[in-house]
């Protein structure tokens, strides 16, 4: 068995996340309250109460994410449950988290490292009129047509069939209305702060560069795959660039799949909210295992389930 772990990105938060992790498990508690430290105001409350409006807010979401999924991670690992991970990635923002998951640098690092990346998204969006739509039931290659032809950018290819782009709003809108004419299958917008993964992501790219230059990574114990590529990446210094290049790339999470596939995944285990990253493994191949922790009472089922095993 080899397990490739999944980290959440933007978009996957919900009030009340991580509230029953940190009733029940001293671990993940100490970690939320190191967050609310190290922030200077209290992220924990606005994970758990809202509302619904501040937690969707850049420079709050991305911090939330991180820090729930660190902390249900560290919660597997101190039980033993995740023994055969061997892999890790995380879709946009939970790169970062698969950073730190697989020791390129520790948990408060990672924070700091992922305030700075949403306060610079959010400012970008402040000074920017972005906005993205998904694109259903086209190829990857119909999309960049699409895409160079309506001038906007491919953000995230995150399964078969399922491709967001993104860019300034008055040209997504124009590629919504080009879109459903040529009939494409679907074409969403979505109710975004900004083009993500676009061109219009510049100022937060050079931002971030030139913060992350003072930040020291290590190479990493799992093998680490990164969005900008698709592929593995160990040299810290590629670690570094690729994390600063992914704000303004596509989003290859497709391509990180079935890459880990490739090298030996035989479970794909997100850890977050909700089950989008399942979702996208069962839409790339329905032959994929695949689970997902979120809560302490998914944990809890699945010790009892592995209690339960004849040794």
């Amino acid at each position: 068995m080899s397990t490739a772990l999944m980290f959440s990105g933007q978009g996957a938060q919900k009030v009340g996340m991580g509230e029953n992790l940190y009733q029940h498990s001293e671990l993940a508690r100490e970690f939320f309250d190191q967050a609310d430290s190290i922030l200077g105001w209290k992220l924990s409350k606005i994970c758990f109460e809202g509302p619904e409006e501040a937690l969707t807010e850049t420079k709050v979401c991305q911090p939330a994410l991180f820090v729930h999924g660190y902390a249900i991670y560290s919660v597997l690992i101190k039980r033993g449950m995740l023994d055969d991970a061997t892999m890790a990635m995380g879709l946009s923002l939970g790169e970062v988290t698969a950073c730190a998951a697989a020791g390129v640098f520790d948990f408060q690092t990672g924070l700091q490292v992922v305030a700075k990346r949403s306060e610079l998204m959010q400012e970008a969006c402040e000074h920017s009129d972005g906005s993205m739509a998904a694109v259903i039931g086209a190829d990857r290659e119909t999309v960049a047509a699409f895409c160079e032809e309506l001038d906007v950018d491919m953000a995230n290819l995150n399964c078969p069939g399922q491709i967001v782009i993104s860019g300034e709003s008055g040209k997504i809108a124009k590629a919504v209305e080009a879109g459903l004419e040529r009939g494409f299958k679907r074409v969403l917008p979505l109710n975004v702060a900004g083009a993500y993964h676009s061109r219009l992501m510049g100022p937060a790219r050079d931002g971030f560069e030139a913060f992350l230059a003072d930040i020291e990574f290590k190479e990493p114990n799992l093998t680490l795959f990164t969005n900008t590529t698709g592929h593995p990446v160990s040299e810290p210094d590629e670690i570094r660039k690729a994390l600063v290049q992914q704000t303004v790339s596509p989003v290859l999470w497709e391509d990180c799949m079935v890459n880990a596939s490739a090298a030996g995944a035989t479970l794909f285990c997100e850890l977050g909210v909700g089950s989008v990253l399942r979702g996208h493994v069962k839409r790339t191949n329905r032959d994929w295992e695949n689970i997902g922790f979120g809560t302490w009472d998914q944990v809890a089922a699945q010790s009892a389930i592995a209690s339960s095993q004849p040794s």
